[in-house]
Formats: C-alpha cells, sequence, structure tokens
C-alpha cells in the first residue's frame, strides 16, 4: 500500500444568522451576519470569506445539540477559518490538519490522562472513521446520488442521520460525526503519544478503510450498523459480547467521561418512567403527531443486542411504525433516551422502560475499551475484539 499525503479536513463548527469570533485567538470580537443571501463582515457582502492567520476563537459554540448535556462554550481552534452560507445560515468551518484534529477529537470525546492503549485504540478508530467519510463523500459525489435517509407516511416513520447528511463540510464538530471541541481539547502527553505512536494507521478490511463506529457503552453487547443506519452489514462490525463495560469504577470513569459525561451515572442499566398522560404530551411534541393517547409501545423488530430497531406506537387516534434507533431515542425522551435497549412494562396505567447501554452500541464501547486498557490489553487487542477479521495499515506518516 502506497503511503498518501495527510489530508486537511473541513469541519463545520457551528451555523447561524450572525456569528462573532476573534483572531487571532481571544482578541478583539468580530462579526459576521448573513444578509442578502451573502456574508456581510465590516460592511461589505461576500458569497464567502475566509481568515488564515493561525487560531481564532468562536463563542458561544453549541456542544451536546439536543442531548442532555446541551451548553455553549466558547472555544478556541487552529487552522483555517471560513465562513459559508447554508440556506438560510451561515456556517462556520474549520480547515485543519487531520492529527490536528484528531489531538483535539481524542481529548474531546474522553479524557486526556486515560490509559495510553486505550487512547491508541481510539486514535486508529476515529482517523479510521473520518478517512472512510471523506472516501464516501468522494464517491456519493461521483454517483450524483445520496442514500435515502428517510422513509415517512402516514403509517411508518423510518429516518436514520448519518455522514451524508453534510453536504458542504467534511464532518461536524459535534457528537453527530465526532466531537471536535479546537484546541481547548487539545492537551495531555497520553494523547500526543498515542498519536504519534499510531501515526497514519488505519483499520482496514478486505483493503479499505473501515467506517469504524463507537458509543459511551454498548450496555454489553455491541449492535449491528442497519439497525442505527442504512439497510447494510459489515464484516468488521458484528455484535460482540462485551464483559468489559459493566464498570462503577471511579477511576476508569474518570478516564473516559468528561465532565458534563460524568453527569451521567446510570449508563449500563437505566430506568425511565413516565405517565402515560406524559408520554403522550412527550411523544407529541418531539414527533408532531397527534397519537391521542398513548395505549401500546410494541417492539417489531431487535437488533443483536437488544436494540430496539422498529417500534409500533399505539395511540387512541392513530398507531405508527417508527425507527430507526435515534428516532425511536428522540420521541420517548425530551433529549434521547440513553439508548433504545430497552424492555417495557406497564405499572397501572404507567409505562416503565428498562434499558442498558449508552449510545447506539455499534463498534467500539469506549468504557469497555478503558477497562480492557486498564486490565493490560494493547490497543491492537482491544481493536481486534470490537472490530473482528479487521487489520491495522498505516496509510501516511
Amino acid at each position: 500500500m502506497d503511503l498518501i499525503s495527510r489530508p486537511l479536513l473541513n469541519v463545520g463548527i457551528m451555523s447561524g444568522t450572525q456569528i462573532e469570533f476573534s483572531l487571532p485567538k481571544g482578541s478583539v470580537r468580530r462579526q459576521v451576519t448573513l444578509v442578502d443571501g451573502c456574508v456581510c463582515y465590516q460592511g461589505r457582502l461576500y458569497p464567502s470569506l475566509e481568515f488564515n492567520v493561525g487560531s481564532f476563537t468562536l463563542y458561544g459554540v453549541t456542544i451536546g445539540v439536543d442531548f442532555h448535556w446541551e451548553r455553549s462554550r466558547d472555544l478556541d481552534y487552529a487552522g483555517i477559518l471560513s465562513f459559508i452560507v447554508e440556506g438560510d445560515k451561515i456556517t462556520a468551518v474549520n480547515k485543519v490538519d487531520v492529527e490536528e484534529y484528531l489531538l483535539s477529537v481524542i481529548s474531546s470525546e474522553m479524557k486526556s490522562s486515560a490509559e495510553v492503549e486505550f487512547l491508541k485504540a481510539h486514535a486508529v478508530i476515529s482517523r479510521s472513521w473520518v478517512l472512510s467519510q471523506l472516501r464516501s463523500r468522494r464517491e456519493i459525489k461521483a454517483k450524483a446520488a445520496r442514500p435515502k435517509g428517510m422513509v415517512d407516511s402516514s403509517k411508518r416513520h423510518i429516518q436514520w442521520f448519518d455522514h451524508e447528511d453534510h453536504t458542504a463540510f467534511d464532518v461536524c464538530a459535534d457528537d453527530h460525526c465526532q466531537r471536535y471541541q479546537g484546541l481547548c481539547m487539545a492537551v495531555g502527553e497520553n494523547v500526543r503519544t498515542a498519536l504519534q505512536e499510531t501515526c497514519g494507521e488505519v483499520l482496514v478490511y478486505d483493503g479499505k478503510i473501515c467506517d469504524a463506529r463507537f458509543s459511551k457503552c454498548c450496555g454489553g453487547t455491541t449492535e449491528l450498523f442497519s439497525t442505527c443506519w442504512e439497510d447494510v452489514d459489515y464484516p468488521y462490525l458484528q455484535s460482540v459480547k462485551d464483559p468489559f463495560c459493566d464498570t462503577s469504577d471511579p477511576e476508569i470513569l474518570s478516564q473516559v467521561l468528561n465532565d458534563y459525561d460524568l453527569e451521567t451515572r446510570d449508563f449500563f442499566r437505566w430506568e425511565q418512567r413516565y405517565t402515560q398522560k406524559a408520554l403522550s404530551e412527550l411523544v407529541r411534541n418531539r414527533s408532531g403527531v397527534d397519537f391521542g393517547t398513548i395505549e401500546d409501545l410494541v417492539p417489531l423488530e431487535r437488533g443483536a443486542s437488544g436494540r430496539i430497531k422498529r417500534l409500533l406506537v399505539v395511540g387512541s387516534k392513530r398507531k405508527m411504525e417508527i425507527g430507526k434507533e435515534l428516532i425511536i431515542r428522540r420521541w420517548l425522551s425530551e433529549s434521547h433516551l440513553k439508548s433504545s435497549a430497552f424492555e417495557i412494562s406497564r405499572e397501572g396505567t404507567d409505562f416503565v422502560l428498562e434499558g442498558k447501554g449508552w449510545g447506539h452500541g455499534v463498534g467500539l464501547c469506549q468504557i469497555g475499551a478503558a477497562v480492557m486498557a486498564s486490565k493490560g490489553y494493547g490497543y491492537k487487542e482491544i481493536l481486534a475484539h470490537y472490530y473482528p477479521g479487521s487489520e491495522i495499515e498505516k496509510r501516511y506518516e
């Protein structure tokens, strides 16, 4: 395999009709606004605008969009800042070297003080994932067609969200893709060591870079790709048993969970209760569909880990089949249920959801992998466990 040049990524950071920034980072605040479909800066209109000053600050960046830990932060970034117009908003895009991007991603996804072997495993999968997205974008562009991510009718609402949702940049900076919180998270000798010792390494299967998914906690069994996204499955994303992620060890959890993640403690097994009235109002507000009074929730199809892929919502006015797992999690929570791996029972008219895991559960389980590293497993062993049949190749220096 011939080595390639290290790629540059275009990362979408935030969008709005007005964005405040400073460059270089921490200097005087500036502002762009949307005017007549253009970027307005210092009284002049531009179709797009680019600044290459080495570093910059964006103010009021929303992280954890729609999740229960959603909050706003002022964040510093390295690289090039550009502003583009997307519909009725301006989007701030950061053009950055892939390894600089990964330095922030690894520290944004978990604590920079985590075990080096765990961080090395995550460096390889984060690198693999983002390079596979670049390949997918090229393939979609060549085909001039996009995968269909929704089936919507009066009786069915099946939808999934994936990298194809982004058309103006490569990846976004939030949990929809990979957490990327700029220079403030690009810290830690362990992270730098992990990146240096795995530089250019990716997971491959049959010569193709793996779409290496990961989630916070699989709940004991990892899930299949098709349960969450397009109806395809990959040999390296099989459902595997994970005996490692059931831990309450505060030292391990503090390595994997950043400050706002630590607000969630019941990630391996959890429970959510609703009165019938509260559930009916919640589903109506979250879905925009008036089911009347919710009378039943019936799992129609589950994935290999027990995550619900298709759910029948039965109301007094109508019933509808919904999926995939993220839609189920969104419609049954003010933000997101921790996962769609739950059993449904009734106590009188109340609904009780008894669940397991945190996230979609596909690929590497971050908490399980951290436990493996603490027990002395190397990063290659960790990757072999979660991505069976895959191999590691070096694609660039």
